[in-house]
């Protein structure tokens, strides 16, 4: 909903309203990605609720810096890089799912933020020529009313992916701890899941915002539109093959995507070279600060 607020199309209370609700109903869409982070990053046979609890605290460790500096890193990377930390130090290499990470995990976070871009610069050029006869006052207008519709789009499909990232990590554990005697995504893991990615979206949710919708590139109302129906396409076609992409990255891109249309130096580049870098460096800072924390949490549980 970043292109929303900063276009002024909601209010800011309203818009972080509306995306937290959006957030709770898509997370009871599917459970693919849930699957795929539960079963399809690391052995299951050979880790412990030990190893997730490392991967979960290197993960929350990186998480909230990046929260603090402003920065949209992303928590899909930082999970995924605390799992692959955690099971190294664990069970050393064999104790990764390679196969999954390259082919669910890496070539998605690749291209979907590429997709993104795309999605959104074609998507706007199109606009553009469409409906080249109305007025930049009536088109503003017009797109404010789109983007309620838009930005709920997006929303939703950012709580049906993310969402089940946490519940694939919380029937990990189960599974590990003997709760549970298979792996499968228990309702009430689904309920505590979509209540929790509502309420973080609610609660801290103004500082990402602004700098993907301000500082990235100043978003008129169209640009937010075609921003937000390329982002959340990308996601929800990501969430129905399951999988677990970051979101962050893909409405980046797509809000890069939009500026671009313009000129390129609509874009603030700068900015949008720090955050590329604190993508790159998620996946590995999160899996050395896990496997870091793996031995304090064998010794002490």
């Amino acid at each position: 909903m970043n292109s929303i607020l900063v276009s002024r199309a909601l209010s800011p209370r309203t818009a972080v309203f509306v995306a937290a609700v959006a957030n709770l109903a898509g997370a009871f869409v599917t459970t693919a990605v849930a699957k795929t982070v539960g079963e399809g990053i690391i052995d299951t046979g050979l880790a412990t609720e030990k190893t997730v609890l490392a991967a979960l605290l290197g993960a929350i460790a990186w998480n909230l810096l990046t929260w603090w500096l402003g920065l949209p890193s992303s928590s899909s990377h930082a999970l995924i890089g605390g799992l692959i930390g955690a099971a190294l130090v664990q069970s050393g290499p064999k104790g990764v799912e390679w196969h999954g990470v390259v082919h669910k995990v890496a070539f998605p976070a690749l291209a979907s933020p590429v997709l993104g871009f795309a999605g959104a610069f074609v998507l706007l050029l199109v606009i553009y020529r469409v409906f080249v006869w109305l007025t930049p006052g009536v088109a503003n207008r017009g797109f404010r009313i789109g983007q309620l519709a838009s930005g709920t789009w997006v929303a939703f499909t950012h709580g049906a992916n993310d969402a089940q990232k946490t519940m694939g990590v919380i029937a990990l554990a189960l599974f590990e701890a003997h709760k549970i005697d298979h792996f499968y995504i228990p309702a009430w893991v689904i309920v505590s899941s979509g209540l929790a990615i509502g309420a973080g979206t609610y609660v801290g949710g103004w500082r990402i915002m602004r700098t993907l919708g301000q500082r990235i590139f100043s978003i008129e109302p169209v640009s937010g539109f075609a921003a937000q129906v390329s982002g959340g396409t990308v996601i929800y076609f990501a969430t129905h093959f399951g999988y677990p992409v970051s979101t962050t990255h893909v409405v980046s891109g797509s809000v890069m995507g939009a500026g671009a249309t313009k000129r390129l130096s609509a874009v603030r580049w700068g900015v949008a070279g720090n955050i590329v870098f604190a993508w790159v460096l998620t996946i590995p800072a999160a899996a050395l600060v896990a496997a870091a924390l793996y031995w304090p949490v064998e010794a002490v549980f």
